[in-house]
């Protein structure tokens, strides 16, 4: 089958295709991400996310591409996403693991774990769609893209929502800092 009438299979929702498809690249993009990750669990994941895409994205691929070059090219960016969120994951639960140093003083560890208990409290009386997408970027380190996509919303309503939630946690921070610092 060329690559036009596969991707135009594809499209159509050809489920005959997408297997066969799926059964000849598999393991071939498994291997492609496990050389480039060291990871099994990261090449599992890419493996099954690059062909979740592929069928999610089937009616916007190009025709005049090779298939083999399609999937991977989406193998490719989904282990850069990837490897994005863990690096931000990383760094977050860095942050918010106190040092040594800072749980010497127990008052402070207390207070550093109130805190964080005031901003999900926050997180929590927001309007339901812009918690919902507040939580999705940074609990579960989703793109606005992805958060678009899995709410129905476009990419700049999302950015709104952001650009409001993290306005009004800071307003609220800053408040509670003076309360805190004025004590």
């Amino acid at each position: 089958m060329s690559t036009f009438t596969t991707i135009a299979a594809l499209k159509e929702g050809d489920a005959s295709v997408f297997k066969e498809l799926f059964n000849e690249y598999h393991g071939k993009v498994y291997l492609y991400v496990l050389s480039k990750t060291h990871s099994e669990y990261m090449a599992e994941e890419v493996t099954q996310i690059t062909f979740i895409k592929l069928w999610n994205y089937r009616q916007h691929l190009n025709e005049s591409e090779p298939v083999a070059k399609l999937i991977f090219h989406i193998a490719r960016a989904t282990t850069i996403d990837l490897f994005r969120k863990e690096a931000v994951r990383g760094k977050l639960q860095q942050q918010e693991k106190p040092t040594e140093a800072d749980t010497s003083n127990s008052a402070e560890a207390v207070e550093v774990k109130e805190l964080q208990q005031r901003i999900r409290q926050l997180v929590h009386k927001m309007p339901p769609v812009r918690r919902k997408v507040f939580e999705l970027s940074r609990y579960e380190f989703k793109s606005y893209k992805e958060i678009a996509e899995l709410l129905s919303l476009s990419v700049k309503t999302v950015e709104n929502h952001m650009t409001l939630a993290i306005k009004h946690l800071r307003n609220i921070l800053t408040l509670l800092l003076l309360v805190y610092l004025l004590r």
